[in-house]
């Protein structure tokens, strides 16, 4: 496979997935901040801290409003890495490969794409003035209706790339590109319950407390596979849950089990070798997580450890692009 062709299909999965995690981390937040008693006062700029782009959106907006965020990491495409942003990338990486994916990919990022261009999402994020806090005349909960359906047609891209090619190259590159795009975001979506979800200290414990990890779950996709392996919600299970389970999809360690494998058939190199420096930090950074536990973690502390994990992610992007690309 051309090193062009097979850049396109990783970054086409990078930038869906990007979109579905970012639909991920607004709905967290419009859904707690639907469930809080009205003495709560929602947060929001901390997202666009958790993303990176705080920078960005100081120049665009002036206030860090529930609507300005949401424009902001939804709609507007002066950002990006908005969701329209990141779907007008990933369709544009398809339409470059059509000739090696499937004519059922292409129909399925072509849909998505086109139904977010063509919808009037509503001027609660795309109406008004640029940087306006004007509420509009879409509810909250039509607003998860949206991001549900985000991820719903995200997912249905997955499922059909599964099904409709060969599991050859373009396959496992595609896996690259999604799963480390999932490290990062299931780093930077845990790392939020403690930069933006309890900004007091007192609520440690509390049933608030439970209903933001609950939530949390719930944006994973997580909730009842947590519950079947561990019942009640208690934060430390949590952590440990996102972090080293092997089986769900939405783990880190998952995604290092199947970013190593995918860059093994790659190159037909044996497991536990490295014959590049991608394979090396791969497989180096999975090994560490097979020697770790949540013990360790906790004394390192939990938010400089997700930043760690962030870091290694990069630098695991980097090696691919040096070997690949």
């Amino acid at each position: 496979m051309l090193s062009r062709a097979a850049e396109n299909i990783f970054w086409l999965n990078r930038y869906l997935e990007r979109a579905d995690n970012y639909a991920r981390f607004i709905d967290v937040n419009l859904n707690i901040s639907l469930e809080m008693p009205p003495s709560y006062a929602s947060q929001w700029l901390p997202l666009v801290e958790t993303t990176g782009d705080t920078e960005l959106f100081h120049e665009l907006y002036k206030e860090a409003t529930a609507e300005n965020v949401i424009r902001f990491l939804a709609t507007d495409t002066r950002n990006p890495n908005s969701i329209r942003s990141c779907l007008n990338m990933a369709r544009e990486n398809a339409r470059i490969v059509r000739e090696i994916i499937s004519i059922e990919m292409w129909e399925a990022i072509n849909a998505l794409y086109l139904w977010v261009q063509n919808l009037h999402v509503g001027a609660y994020i795309t109406g008004g003035s640029q940087g306006s806090s004007a509420p509009g005349n879409l509810s909250p909960a039509a607003l998860i209706d949206f991001f549900k359906e985000i991820r719903k047609n995200v997912m249905l891209f997955y499922g059909t790339m599964e099904d409709s090619i060969a599991h050859g190259e373009a396959w496992h590159f595609g896996r690259l590109g999604r799963f480390l795009e999932r490290a990062d975001k299931t780093a930077r979506i845990l790392d939020m319950k403690y930069f933006i979800l309890l900004p007091k200290v007192s609520d440690i414990g509390t049933s608030l407390d439970q209903l933001q990890w609950a939530a949390l779950l719930k944006s994973t996709g997580g909730l009842q596979v947590y519950r079947r392996q561990y019942g009640h919600i208690d934060p430390h299970n949590i952590t440990k849950f996102l972090i080293f389970d092997r089986q769900f999809p939405r783990a880190i360690k998952y995604c290092l089990i199947w970013i190593n494998h995918s860059l093994h058939e790659l190159t037909d190199s044996k497991t536990y070798s490295f014959s590049n420096p991608a394979e090396k930090k791969a497989g180096s950074f999975l090994s560490e997580l097979d020697y770790k536990d949540y013990e360790e973690v906790r004394v390192q502390g939990l938010h400089e450890f997700l930043d760690y994990v962030q870091q290694r992610c990069n630098e695991i992007g980097g090696a691919i692009g040096e070997k690949f690309f």
